[in-house]
């Protein structure tokens, strides 16, 4: 019985240090920092496992990673492996917080991390070490939000220009990610794309000489009075700087840092439109106006009709307002308006014209009075009203039916005696008709007819035929595989086709692709990508000893084609040598 005991007791401290053989832990750059500064927090484990799950990160904001970092290595026979998931977070307020557990499985059971608590303080001033990437990338791009007005009237046009200023010490090759899109709350906003074309214009910032781009120009127009607040536009920024290390060549490389830089928040000050002096026909019109009333006949005849056209032209909120009304005689009938837009919007705001074109149909003889109309707005450059009106027009409907007694419609509704239709007011409409029948060829036994009739029949032996040709393909899996292999190099070098013009954006853009694929077709991560891991995984798949030093050649290619000299010639052979390379690894693996 002692013998079963010691046997258990050797047996469960046996699993207890396989057990305790595992380790993974939680290890954070700092556990107190600013709110203005970042925190990285690493996930490391001495075994590999799958499925890893990081906690929400509560309190915080993942500006990059999850980065993955693979260590293996044998000194003196012994085996030492790590593998770390690595993340970089920004605080969003001050307090204490509390860094989950993350879990991973490791043969078969799961593990978890020990909660790491972190305290977020007051901003700090960020050490100005002029050999610190971070400091340099902070100090030389910069993020601003410029407003045209930041007090103007209520539905006056302002403009938000957001420029990303840039210094010629350091420069960005990468695309930046926006974090957080600004949100125009009590603002009627377009924005004005420029289609990813940003364009590099010279300027000051500060005094000091930068070069910048305009990231987006938006067109607001304010809708309520009182303090408006615009969200900030915030971009995750790849930002190349200068390090103290120099390649073969004596040239300082470059060392890439990703900043979170914001263009701030931005108060508008909204002023209500004044009171004094506002016309009862101010409909909300803000900017400067012309108006028009006019008809495209006078003299018509009973149940013509005839179009009244009321036109607003100029500057300002010109889709925001209401259009004047229009008030005819009874006698007029009158149909719901037509509206025609013809409105633009630029970075001064919205221009252009509007229309309501009324359909009209006089039923009676006589002359009808249209009056004027008035339009009125506001002006904020003379920060007056001014109302136009247009002139009177007078319709002249010569034939038609009479009222009883002989009057025309105008005397009866300026005597106000009511209105009685004449017997003879259809008198004009023809009720009789001299129909002739049409001579035609029969449709039957027409050419058309038997067109018609044997087309049908005669397409069947073409889908026959088509058929056959199709199934052929199908079964040809050898060519099939070949335009396939074809497509997908395509595929995966499409991005880098479209920037041959740009050196930089090619390579980098080609290189991404040759990591994508291996990590379509074999199944590794980023940073198993070494060159000879690469060729090890190839040859394993059977793929021929020259793609391989073909495809080694594209990488190396990739990585000294940012620090020389490369022409349009050189570029467009590496391009081709890549379709090529990729199509042949896509037949030969296996």
């Amino acid at each position: 019985m002692s013998k079963k005991c010691v046997y258990i007791f050797f047996l469960l401290l046996g699993c207890g240090m396989l057990q305790a053989q595992v380790q993974f832990e939680t290890k954070v750059s700092k556990t107190r920092l600013g709110i203005n500064e970042r925190l990285r927090v690493d996930f490391e484990m001495n075994q590999d496992g799958d499925n890893f799950n990081p906690p929400d990160f509560q309190g915080f904001r993942v500006v990059g990673g999850p980065n993955q970092a693979i260590s293996n290595s044998y000194i003196n026979g012994k085996r030492s492996y790590s593998k770390t998931y690595s993340y970089f977070l920004s605080p969003q307020s001050k307090g204490t917080f509390t860094i989950g557990q993350a879990t991973i499985e490791i043969e078969g059971a799961t593990y978890k991390t020990t909660p790491v608590r972190v305290e977020v303080t007051s901003a700090v001033e960020v050490p100005k070490d002029g050999n610190n990437a971070e400091y340099v990338a902070s100090e030389n791009v910069h993020l601003v939000a410029e407003v045209s007005n930041s007090n103007p009237y209520l539905n006056e046009a302002i403009t938000v220009t957001y420029k990303m200023y840039v210094s010629h010490d350091v420069s960005i090759t990468s695309s930046w990610r926006e974090i957080d899109t600004p949100k125009y709350a009590d603002f009627w906003s377009q924005n004005i794309d420029n289609q990813g074309n940003f364009k590099i214009y010279e300027g000051k910032y500060e005094g000091k000489d930068y070069r910048y781009v305009i990231l987006r120009t938006t067109v607001l127009y304010p809708q309520k009075t009182g303090k408006l607040d615009i969200e900030p536009l915030t971009l995750d920024v790849p930002i190349d700087v200068q390090s103290n290390r120099r390649d073969l060549f004596g040239r300082r490389l470059m060392t890439r840092v990703n900043k979170t830089i914001s263009a701030g928040n931005r108060t508008i000050n909204v002023k209500p439109l004044p009171l004094e002096g506002r016309p009862d026909t101010f409909t909300g019109a803000v900017g400067s106006y012309s108006f028009d009333v006019s008809t495209n006949k006078t003299t018509l005849d009973a149940t013509e009709s005839l179009e009244l056209t009321v036109k607003v032209s100029g500057e300002g909120n010109i889709k925001l307002f209401d259009f004047p009304g229009v008030k005819l005689p009874s006698a007029l009938e009158v149909y719901e308006p037509e509206r025609s837009e013809n409105v633009r919007t630029t970075a001064s705001g919205m221009s252009g014209s509007i229309s309501e074109i009324y359909t009209v149909v006089p039923q009676f003889k006589g002359n009808y009075p249209i009056r004027p109309i008035s339009f009125s707005y506001f002006d904020p450059k003379t920060q007056r009203y001014t109302t136009l009106s247009s002139e009177e027009i007078v319709l002249n409907v010569e034939n038609g039916p009479l009222t009883a007694g002989g009057d025309t419609p105008s005397e009866v509704n300026n005597g106000k005696k009511p209105v009685v239709l004449s017997k003879e007011q259809f008198k004009y409409i023809q009720l009789s008709t001299n129909l002739q029948p049409m001579s035609e060829p029969p449709y039957f036994k027409s050419l058309l007819f038997w067109l018609l009739l044997g087309g049908p029949l005669l397409l069947i032996p073409i889908f026959i035929l088509i058929g056959k040709r199709r199934s052929a393909r199908l079964q040809d899996v050898e060519g099939n595989r070949l335009r396939k292999a074809d497509r997908l190099a395509k595929k995966y070098l499409a991005e880098a086709k479209r920037h041959m013009q740009d050196k930089a954006v090619f390579y980098e853009a080609m290189e991404r692709a040759l990591h994508n694929y291996l990590k379509a077709k074999l199944n590794i991560e980023t940073a198993e990508m070494s060159k000879d891991r690469i060729a090890e995984l190839l040859e394993e798949r059977n793929v021929s000893g020259a793609t391989i030093s073909s495809f080694r050649e594209l990488l190396t290619s990739c990585e000294f084609a940012r620090y020389t000299p490369a022409s349009s010639g050189t570029i467009k052979q590496d391009y081709n040598k890549a379709v090529e390379t990729l199509s042949e690894i896509d037949k030969q693996i296996q």
